[in-house]
């Protein structure tokens, strides 16, 4: 399998979440040109079993690699990474694939010591990579596994600001206030809603999550494969399983706005 600088990096999300991922991505490399594609139809994966999200991600990344030249595919989804980076990876062992997980190595490194929160979905909490994780960095800390059910759909709502939103993590958050020295959004959807889960925990709270990581990583492997685009404008195209004018809009919407 060839491929060219030209080529196209893909990003996928079960639904706008992955946006989170891209923003880093654009900052990065902002002359590249890319794919990004929300599997909204069958939204959200956290509530799936770990087969289900796995057949619809190699589904949904069949369908992206058979409809456009791509040089690397970022698997912007905790949940997805959790259930399919592996078989990708031997799906296509020539193709540089990037996965994404909680951001508890960071949070450990910077708070030695202290008490972390991670907030994710029940797929990702449950899963052996996850366990894994947390037996390598969580040993340094005392770690605090947080779901919020329903905090995805608001987002895929473009509700990440509301009142709603508020009212459904306010009870989940509220006993940690004041308690923990940082919290791992460990769901790409999470970074959107940051700004209300400021209100609740308060300023003395870290708000960490593995997009950056993911990002700078994916520079790293094209730059070790010469495969970074050349200066120009770049681009991003945004496909979906679902309705895709309301997709495209908020997906353009949480791309161009300033707070994740």
């Amino acid at each position: 399998m060839a491929f060219s600088p030209n080529d196209y990096i893909a990003v996928f999300d079960s639904g706008v979440g992955g946006v989170s991922v891209l923003r880093h991505l654009k900052r990065l490399m902002p002359c590249e040109r890319y794919i990004y594609y929300g599997d909204c139809a069958n939204a959200p994966y956290g509530k799936r079993s770990t087969e289900q999200v796995r057949q619809l991600t190699l589904a949904a990344v069949e369908k992206i690699l058979a409809e456009h030249p791509v040089k690397a595919l970022v698997v912007a989804c905790n949940t997805a990474t959790s259930a399919a980076i592996g078989h990708l990876r031997t799906l296509y062992p020539e193709l540089i694939v990037i996965g994404i997980e909680p951001a508890l190595k960071l949070a450990a490194d910077r708070f030695p010591g202290g008490r972390i929160g991670v907030m994710a979905t029940d797929v990702t909490l449950r899963e052996e990579k996850f366990d894994l994780l947390l037996q390598r960095w969580g040993a340094s800390c005392r770690v605090d596994k947080i779901s919020a059910p329903g905090l995805v759909e608001l987002v895929e709502q473009g509700l990440e600001h509301s009142e709603a939103a508020f009212g459904l993590l306010e009870p989940i958050l509220a006993p940690y206030k004041g308690k923990l020295d940082a919290l791992v959004l460990g769901c790409t959807h999470y970074p959107f809603a940051s700004a209300v889960i400021r209100d609740i925990l308060g300023p003395g709270t870290a708000l960490l999550d593995g997009g950056d990581g993911t990002a700078r990583e994916t520079l790293h492997r094209l730059q070790r494969a010469d495969l970074l685009a050349k200066p120009g404008d770049g681009c991003v195209i945004f496909k979906t399983s679902g309705e895709e004018a309301a997709f495209k809009a908020l997906a353009t919407r949480l791309l161009n706005t300033r707070e994740v």
